[in-house]
């Protein structure tokens, strides 16, 4: 089995560098997705109440029957639930879709900074901490400003930030703010939803390791230090995405790489994104 890279959160948590994202899975393929993951070897499952499948990673987990603390699950607040008893509430409705009795990070899922006040919400999520049933907390989406908002009306530094990064978006702005005061930097949308795959400088490189450019993408942010958890239905995909660690891309491949940020976004801007489900 291939040992994965863990990283140590600012609590003392140990997160395995590599997981498996089941965003935009659908719930009925989410169980046999996640049980491909398992069987390969990811141990770092990440889902999210917003996605509507937290119920089939739960499902795969107690089905493979692997103990409980040798897998790493996170989930996500709801946009629909910052206010204090309503984060408390969707929570323990997690734990119940789940059927878990614990996850090891929970994050509010984004600030929504337009509509609401997430401090409330963080404090909801200190109380969570505190309760016991999360191992660790942290946010998603969150910009410097938000969180040094967080750091001066709250007592508690989150434990991750899970952000949009990748080739054509490196964010380090937000990556070094994270770095600064112990924040791990999680990226989701890893290979901009497959835009870089194409790009010449990846292509080269990928060529020149024998490698597929997915794997160049994700090696690359393992080497710069982000949590990465891609995602595929496709259990040859998932295969590939776990076969990171048997080469290294040089000093000048991770920059290379790095260079090609354009500041270009596939998902929302965090600073205006307000949407919140209805219902």
């Amino acid at each position: 089995m291939t040992e994965v890279p863990t990283i140590t959160l600012n609590n003392g948590v140990k997160i395995p560098q590599l997981g498996f994202g089941v965003y935009q899975i659908e719930p009925a393929d989410t169980k046999k997705a996640t049980l491909d993951a398992l069987e390969v070897g990811y141990r770092h499952i990440d889902t999210a109440e917003m996605y509507g499948n937290e119920k089939g990673v739960g499902e795969a987990v107690r089905e493979f029957g692997i103990d409980r603390s040798d897998v790493f699950i996170t989930s996500k607040l709801n946009n629909s639930f910052h206010a204090r008893d309503a984060a408390l509430k969707a929570f323990e409705g997690t734990l119940a879709t789940l059927d878990l009795d614990y996850v090891d990070l929970f994050l509010i899922h984004w600030p929504l900074p337009m509509i609401g006040d997430y401090v409330e919400t963080w404090k909801a999520m200190e109380e969570m901490y505190a309760g016991g049933k999360v191992k660790a907390i942290g946010v998603s989406n969150f910009q410097p400003e938000h969180l040094q908002r967080l750091f001066d009306e709250t007592g508690t530094v989150p434990a991750a930030n899970q952000i949009e990064v990748h080739p054509y978006l490196t964010n380090d702005v937000v990556r070094d703010f994270d770095a600064k005061y112990g924040i791990a930097t999680e990226a989701w949308s890893p290979i901009a939803q497959g835009k870089v795959l194409d790009d010449k400088t990846i292509v080269d490189i990928a060529e020149r390791v024998g490698k597929s450019p997915a794997q160049v993408t994700l090696r690359w942010h393992i080497q710069r230090g982000d949590i990465v958890f891609p995602k595929s239905v496709t259990r040859s995909r998932i295969e590939e995405n776990f076969a990171l660690f048997d080469f290294e891309l040089t000093d000048a491949d991770v920059s290379a790489i790095t260079a090609l940020d354009r500041g270009e976004r596939t998902g929302p801007d965090p600073d205006t994104f307000d949407y919140v489900p209805k219902g």
